[in-house]
This record gives structure tokens, C-alpha cells and sequence, in this order.
């Protein structure tokens, strides 16, 4: 649960440390495949990054809290990407409508 925690995007300061270095390392190898891709492959890994820390978190939690009998990892794991999906989508349309603002230095990123 713990580094879920530090992945997900429920920590203010996991970006700095955690997300944004795993995003450019995964964007940095994907560019390898084609230099084109180094920003999509960035915005691929830092997306999966902060899916990963919430399923984690998500696992962390039911292992913490629920009965061994009651658990149903399946379920758990469907729960999790849902929620990280709409957590995704939810970011993605207020960006979309300029309420968030993507970091300029994205565009200016070359391997």
C-alpha cells in the first residue's frame, strides 16, 4: 500500500520523485524504437505509473481491511482500472478544456 501510495497521484510531491523519472525512462527506451515517440511514450509511462500506484494502493487496502474470504481478486483488479481509468479521464477532459494546464517543457523534451 505504501508504494502504491508514493505512485499513485494521490501524493502531491510523487511526481518529482517517483512518476515523472519513470515516465522519462520509459519514454527515453520507447524512443529507441522510433524518436517520434519519445513524448507519447512519456505520457504512456506516466499514466501507467499512477495506474500501477493505484491498484497497489487499491490491493494494500483490501489486504489490510477485508477477510481473506471476502476477498475477490478479480473484482479488486476490474475495481482498480476502473478507477483509474475515469480518474484518467476525468484529468484528461480538464485539460482538454483548459482548466489544467500541461507543463510547457513537454514540448521542448528530446531524447
Amino acid at each position: 500500500m505504501g508504494i502504491g501510495y508514493m505512485l499513485s497521484p494521490l501524493s502531491w510531491w510523487n511526481d518529482l520523485f517517483f512518476n515523472l523519472p519513470i515516465a522519462l525512462i520509459f519514454g527515453y527506451a520507447i524512443s529507441w524504437l522510433n524518436p517520434n515517440w519519445f513524448l507519447p511514450g512519456t505520457i504512456v509511462g506516466y499514466w501507467v505509473s499512477n495506474v500501477l500506484g493505484i491498484v497497489m494502493m487499491q490491493f494494500g487496502a483490501v489486504d489490510m481491511f477485508m477477510e481473506q474470504e471476502n476477498q475477490n481478486p478479480k473484482r479488486d483488479l476490474l475495481i482498480g482500472l476502473g478507477g483509474s481509468t475515469l480518474y484518467t479521464v476525468i484529468v484528461s477532459i480538464l485539460v482538454y478544456f483548459h482548466v489544467l494546464q500541461l507543463p510547457t517543457f513537454l514540448n521542448n523534451l528530446h531524447p
